[in-house]
């Protein structure tokens, strides 16, 4: 249930390259280079296309990979999984419901964690 949020065509054109490339195409940003790996500010994670909240930042982890990791969306109809076979293995890929915008993809864990790999 995306609550009204929703992907406008121009929000799509505010996009950097970059960004489309990872939440329309469904790329993946450079390992350790990209804008959240790093960052610990406390604060609320956004879909940049419609807005939607996504996750908080007190669920934010180091679980050793290059991208930023989180436990668990705010509300957990903001997000959608679906299985991902690309490049000859199985994933499942997370994509927030709003905008239906690529963000990641869960680690193989337990529980269960996600890592991120979008530009949410």
């Amino acid at each position: 249930m995306s609550h009204g949020y929703r992907e406008t065509p121009e929000a799509l054109r505010r996009l950097t390259d970059s960004q489309f490339r990872v939440i329309q195409e469904d790329g993946t940003e450079p390992a350790f280079r990209n804008e959240y790996w790093n960052n610990h500010d406390v604060g609320i994670y956004v879909d940049v296309v419609s807005g939607q909240p996504l996750f908080s930042s007190t669920d934010k982890y180091d679980s050793g990979t290059e991208w930023p990791s989180l436990t668990r969306p705010i509300v957990a109809d903001a997000v959608r999984t679906e299985i991902d076979r690309k490049f000859r293995m199985t994933r499942t890929e997370v994509g927030s419901t709003g905008a239906d915008s690529h963000l990641g993809h869960f680690l193989a864990m337990v529980p269960p964690m996600l890592a991120a790999s979008g530009t949410a």
